[in-house]
């Protein structure tokens, strides 16, 4: 039987690539390694954002202020304030404020929400002033 040249690297590649894939560094059956402090530690630092209640345009409780001029954005019914996308959930509030209002207006920065407004970070606002 002749084998040829091509095949054995072949084979020889496929049987160290098998061994390789299911090496984890433990037995099968032995528990995951426990991660580091160090990783413990990163992980609680940057998974915890830190609220500064002193910092200036943030009253207590984790809310934000914030004032100028309502500008429209590029898509209908998306108002924005100082880069921010305004969210009301209260209809009534939404339609207190129009482009061109000079207003001061408190909530929270919602940075994960999906909205069809293509700008702007989304904001929940939770009070008006001044339109």
């Amino acid at each position: 039987m002749v084998i040829r040249r091509s095949v054995i690297p072949v084979a020889l590649l496929l049987a160290l690539s098998a061994g390789c894939a299911n090496n984890t560094g433990t037995e099968p059956g032995a528990p995951a390694p426990a991660p580091s402090s160090a990783a413990i530690e990163e992980s609680a630092a940057t998974s915890a954002p830190s609220e500064d209640s002193s910092a200036p345009g943030k009253p207590a409780g984790g809310t934000t202020t914030l004032t100028g001029t309502i500008t429209e954005g590029v898509e209908p019914g998306c108002l924005l304030l100082d880069g921010h996308l305004l969210i009301f959930n209260d209809a009534a509030q939404k339609q207190s404020v129009k482009a061109g209002d000079q207003i001061t207006v408190t909530g929270t920065p919602a940075k994960d929400m999906m909205t069809t407004c293509q700008q702007g970070e989304p904001f929940k606002v939770s009070s008006v002033a001044g339109s």
